[in-house]
C-alpha cells in the first residue's frame, strides 16, 4: 500500500498544491509509486501539516464500508477539498471530497439509509505509523526506566498477558507522540518482558535446586534453557547496535535491570534510558516500534528524524530505518540537507512561498548522495556563507583581479600565495 498522488485544493493556509508520488518517465520505476518521500520547506510552509493530513485520511480508510456495491456506509467526507491517490492490494484508489473512486468504480454516500449487502472497501491491510517530532515525554521514559519484574508485578497478571500479540494486528494505524497510550508501549516491549520474567524464573529453579553450587552443572542447562528461548533484545540488537556505534554506546544483552539495557562501549556501565541524550532516546523509541510491528507495504510517516543527532548520524539515518522496513514507504519531513541527500532527486518536494506569499512545491535537483551544501543551495535554496564568508569570498575574487592585473613578477607572487592561502582556508 502506498499513496501515489495528492492534490489540495484548499487546506487550512495550502491552495492548489499538487504532489505526484510516482517516479518520472525515463526512471527505472517510472509510473510507480514512490518508495520514499523527503518533504522539505522552510518553517510554516506546512511539512507536518502534510504528514498529519496524510495520516488522517488513510487512518480512515479501514473502517470504510460499502452497502449493495453502491453506496458507502455512513457518511464519507475529507477533511479538506481535493483527493487523495492510494495503490493497495485492492487496487487504486481515489479519495475524493465526497466520494471514493475504486478501480474507477465511484461510491457515494448513501443518501438515506437502509439495508443491504455490507462488506469492506479494501480488503487490503491499512498499516500506518506516525513518528512525530516529539515523541519524548516523561511517561514514556518512566516506562523503559522501569526494572521489567516492575511492569509485570505493576500490571495483573491477566491483564500482562492480555498484552500478547494486542497491538501487533494485520491492520493498525500508530502515533507515537507525547500522550501515546502506555499499553502500546507493553505490548510492543512483551516480549522482552516476557523474557526476563522467564529468565528470573529459571535462575530461580536452578538456585533452589542447588545447581548454583555446580558451575559446570549450571551452565550446562542455562545453556539449554537458552537454546530453547531466543532473547529478543539480541534480535533488536543485530538491528539497533549498528546505529548506536558511533555514540559509543550498545544494547546490553545481559542486564535484566531495564527492559532495554543501554551500556557505554568505553567504561561496560549500564545507563538508565532517562540518562541517555536526547538524540538517543528519539532513536530508541522511533525504532523500536518499527522492529517490533509488521511494516511490510506500511506507510511510516516521519516528522524530522534529524532532531538532536550529530550531522554524522543523520547521514546514514534514512538507510537504517530502511533496513527495519524495507518494504514500507518512507514519508519524511526535514531541515535537514543530510537527511535529504538519502533521496533521489524525484522523491524530493520542496515546500516555498511564492511572488505570491503562497505555498507551491517543486521536486528537488541535486542528485542522491549529494554534498549537503550543494543540497542547500539548490533544493534548498540557502545560501550558506554567513557575512563573513561572504566578505571572505569577495577578497578572493578581488585577489583573482589583482593577480591577472599585476606585472611587477615578485608582487604577483605574493599575491598568488595570499589567494590560494584563502582559497585553501575557505575551499573556494
Amino acid at each position: 500500500m502506498k499513496i501515489k498522488s495528492l492534490h489540495i485544493e484548499a487546506y487550512r493556509h495550502l491552495e492548489n498544491v499538487n504532489f505526484d508520488f510516482t517516479y518520472p518517465e525515463g526512471h527505472a520505476k517510472a509510473g510507480k509509486p514512490l518508495d520514499k518521500i523527503c518533504i522539505i520547506g522552510q518553517s510554516a510552509t506546512g511539512k507536518t501539516t502534510l504528514l498529519e493530513l496524510i495520516k488522517d485520511v488513510i487512518s480512515k480508510l479501514d473502517l470504510v464500508e460499502i452497502i449493495n456495491r453502491q453506496y458507502l456506509l455512513g457518511h464519507h467526507k475529507l477533511i479538506f477539498k481535493g483527493y487523495l491517490e492510494y495503490l493497495s492490494k485492492d487496487g487504486e484508489l481515489k479519495i475524493e471530497e465526497n466520494a471514493i473512486v475504486k478501480e474507477g468504480k465511484e461510491f457515494r454516500n448513501m443518501p438515506k439509509s437502509g439495508s443491504g449487502t455490507y462488506e469492506k472497501l479494501i480488503t487490503d491491510a491499512v498499516k500506518l505509523l506516525y513518528v512525530s517530532s516529539e515523541i519524548i515525554s516523561k511517561e514514556t521514559i518512566n516506562i523503559f526506566n522501569q526494572n521489567p519484574l516492575n511492569i509485570i508485578n505493576e500490571l495483573e497478571t491477566e491483564k500482562f498477558a492480555g498484552f500478547q500479540n494486542k497491538y501487533n494486528k494485520p491492520n493498525y494505524v500508530y502515533e507515537f507522540v507525547q500522550n501515546i497510550d502506555a499499553e502500546i508501549w507493553f505490548s510492543l516491549l512483551y516480549k522482552i518482558l516476557d523474557y526476563r520474567k522467564r529468565f528470573l524464573q529459571m535462575a530461580s529453579e536452578l538456585i533452589n535446586k542447588g545447581s548454583i553450587g555446580d558451575m559446570g552443572k549450571l551452565n550446562q542447562q542455562y545453556a539449554q534453557w537458552a537454546a530453547a528461548n531466543e532473547n529478543p533484545i539480541a534480535l533488536f540488537a543485530n538491528f539497533f547496535n549498528p546505529v548506536l556505534k558511533k555514540l559509543n554506546v550498545e544494547i546490553d544483552l545481559v542486564n535484566t535491570e531495564y527492559p532495554i539495557p543501554v551500556k557505554s562501549m568505553v567504561n561496560e556501565e549500564v545507563i538508565p534510558v532517562a540518562g541517555l541524550s536526547t538524540g538517543t532516546k528519539g532513536l530508541l523509541l522511533s525504532m523500536f516500534p518499527l522492529f517490533e510491528l509488521d511494516t511490510n507495504d506500511a506507510i511510516i510517516l516521519l516528522d524530522e528524524p534529524e532532531r538532536s543527532l550529530f550531522p554524522d548520524m543523520q547521514i546514514d539515518l534514512i538507510a537504517h530505518y530502511q533496513n527495519l522496513a524495507p518494504a514500507a514507504q518512507f514519508i519524511v519531513a526535514t531541515h535537514s540537507p543530510f537527511i535529504a541527500a538519502a533521496f533521489e532527486p524525484e522523491e524530493r518536494f520542496i515546500l516555498y512561498f511564492d511572488e505570491k506569499g503562497k505555498v507551491a512545491v517543486r521536486r528537488g535537483e541535486s542528485p542522491i548522495g549529494d554534498d549537503p551544501n550543494d543540497i542547500l543551495r539548490n533544493d534548498f535554496n540557502v545560501d550558506y556563507y554567513n557575512d563573513f564568508g561572504k566578505k571572505a569570498y569577495q577578497d578572493y575574487l578581488d585577489l583573482k583581479r589583482k593577480v591577472t592585473q599585476e606585472t611587477q613578477p615578485e608582487k604577483k607572487k605574493d599575491l598568488m600565495l595570499e589567494l590560494v592561502g584563502l582559497g585553501d582556508k575557505y575551499n573556494f
